[in-house]
């Protein structure tokens, strides 16, 4: 009996392997995604066109190389164009995805201070994903921060409150469950650093913030290529919070413009850290029931950048900043 020739049939590249061949191609082949290049690969993370080993192989070569200003911007314009959002009025974007470990989130009274004086602003963030630290979803119920689930609902806080805390999991899952891949992969990805780019409502400022030094300069290159007015900080923890115990480097863009600042520590010696992060602290400090020195300073300076992101001179926002934290509705 005459054995049948064996018929080879080579398969066709899946259409997202480029992308990952972009970023793994060895030290000579590998090179930086093009802005139009990042738009349809994240596109295609977005829509589900590809296979899960894919969306790892790609998010860990992302982590390892490091996302340059034009992958971001092209990550942020896919996300842009399958929103759906509606046009809403909001004067901060105020990404919190960090969680804090070493120091109360102190930005959440600022956030509250200056929503209270007639500042909109729209918080988001990427729920408890990392162990030991205390994120914004805890705490919002306990401080009085509306938390929506829709943009109906965050257009109602808006324009109640100033103030709305909208989960990313309610408005792009996709990019949830990217960043809840953290524990499997064992490594944050480029998504942690996307959803600091994103702002979803077009707000008149983009404020960031930034820990690992070297990433601040790129975010503030995305948001130039976006045309989005931004400032970038290496915030306490990761978060958009201003330590009062080091200098503050603040990276602008305005007009495609660029500006720089150097913030000067606001104490001499810097403070001990607390032995635990108790949350109802943060209340009896709102109410003005107990005193704290770093919490002040880091309240106030974090007030006045908010108030430097919307056209303020430093000196201006300072004194506004003790201004509105002075005459403050205490209640919760």
């Amino acid at each position: 009996m005459t054995a049948q020739p064996l018929t080879l049939t080579t398969p066709a590249e899946h259409p997202f392997a480029q992308y990952v061949r972009m970023l793994g191609k060895g030290k000579r082949g590998a090179r930086n995604m093009t802005q139009d290049e990042a738009r349809e690969a994240m596109g295609m993370l977005l829509d589900g066109q590809v296979e899960d080993t894919q969306l790892g192989a790609f998010l860990m070569l992302m982590r390892h190389k490091e996302e340059g200003p034009e992958e971001l911007a092209g990550f942020t314009q896919a996300v842009r164009a399958r929103l759906n959002a509606p046009r809403i009025q909001v004067d901060l974007d105020w990404p919190s995805y960090a969680g804090k470990k070493r120091q109360l989130p102190w930005y959440l009274l600022a956030v509250k201070c200056l929503a209270n004086n007639g500042v909109r602003i729209l918080m988001h963030g990427g729920g408890a994903h990392t162990a030991g630290r205390l994120y914004s979803e805890q705490l919002i119920e306990l401080l009085g921060i509306p938390l929506c689930r829709d943009w109906a609902a965050t257009e109602q806080a808006l324009a109640q409150h100033n103030l709305a805390f909208f989960p990313l999991q309610d408005w792009m899952p996709q990019l949830q469950q990217m960043i809840d891949l953290r524990n499997t992969l064992g490594l944050r990805s480029p998504i942690h650093s996307l959803t600091r780019v994103l702002n979803p409502l077009n707000a008149t400022c983009v404020l960031q913030s930034i820990f690992h030094p070297g990433y601040q300069a790129p975010h503030r290159e995305a948001s130039q290529l976006l045309g989005d007015r931004s400032i970038v900080i290496k915030g306490d923890g990761g978060e958009i919070e201003i330590n009062p115990d080091a200098t503050s480097h603040l990276y602008g863009t305005e007009g495609g413009v660029s500006w720089d600042e150097e913030w000067p520590a606001l104490s001499a010696q810097r403070h001990v850290k607390p032995e635990r992060l108790e949350p109802e602290h943060l209340v009896a400090f709102w109410r003005g029931e107990v005193e704290d020195s770093y919490g002040r300073l880091a309240v106030i300076a974090t007030i006045a950048l908010g108030l430097r992101a919307l056209g303020s001179s430093r000196e201006t926002a300072f004194a506004q900043a003790e201004n509105y934290w002075q005459k403050r509705n205490t209640s919760i």
